[in-house]
């Protein structure tokens, strides 16, 4: 009928990309060691299943993200960086893609904070606390 919302679907609303892997990383950043799948499910403490975790840290594994180590029939996952050395990894990563560094890297500058403008200046001086 004319004039009425639609009906809300029964479809799950789609997470958005990488929204599950960062999820995944801040449980094993908060893990003082290796965990499983099912360890992780249990630190999530999200409707996820433990399939879909392993998933996750699989694809976490072949980026190179986390590591694994054998435990018991399965694996046990460890971050490789912490949230900065990951942070830097995938700026650098997109920068490599770009033939024009250049205008990447100007254009990047040119959005920063003052704050984080000098703060990036004391980093290329060797001057950071």
């Amino acid at each position: 009928m004319p004039g009425q919302a639609p009906e809300p679907s029964s479809v799950p609303e789609r997470r958005p990309a990488g929204e599950l892997e960062s999820t995944v990383l801040a449980a094993l950043w908060t893990a003082d060691t290796p965990l499983t799948p099912g360890q992780v499910q249990g630190a999530l403490g999200a409707p996820l299943a433990r399939t879909t975790v392993t998933t996750i840290l699989t694809r976490l594994y072949e980026k190179g993200t986390v590591t694994r180590t054998r435990a018991g029939r399965g694996f046990a996952y460890s971050p490789t960086e912490d949230a900065p050395g990951l942070t830097a990894r995938r700026m650098h990563s997109e920068l490599q893609k770009e033939e024009d560094r250049s205008t990447v890297l100007a254009r990047f500058v040119s959005q920063l904070t003052d704050e984080d403008e000098q703060l990036l200046r004391e980093l290329l001086d060797g001057d950071a606390p």
